[in-house]
């Protein structure tokens, strides 16, 4: 868990950055355009970001939860999140 939880607060603290320029550019009223491009940027990154932890998440709890006789609840919950996607 400790790499993917590296890399994850890494992307966290890169889209952070970039936020805080988002932020910075419509204080100055920078371009409109340029600001969407880094809107989705972010929006990419953190899909990124959901990507790992769920990943992690299967790999780690949903997998315990199988071996633990409770797949059905572990399955309900991942179903759930991914419906709000």
């Amino acid at each position: 868990m400790q790499v993917a939880k590296d890399q994850i607060i890494h992307r966290l603290k890169i889209s952070k950055g970039h936020l805080e320029k988002v932020i910075q550019m419509v204080s100055e009223d920078e371009y409109c355009i340029d600001i969407v491009h880094q809107l989705l940027a972010i929006q990419s990154a953190l899909k990124n970001v959901d990507e790992l932890i769920l990943e992690n998440h299967l790999k780690t709890c949903v997998a315990d939860s199988i071996k633990n006789g409770e797949s059905d609840e572990a399955i309900k919950e991942v179903m759930e999140v991914l419906k709000k996607k």
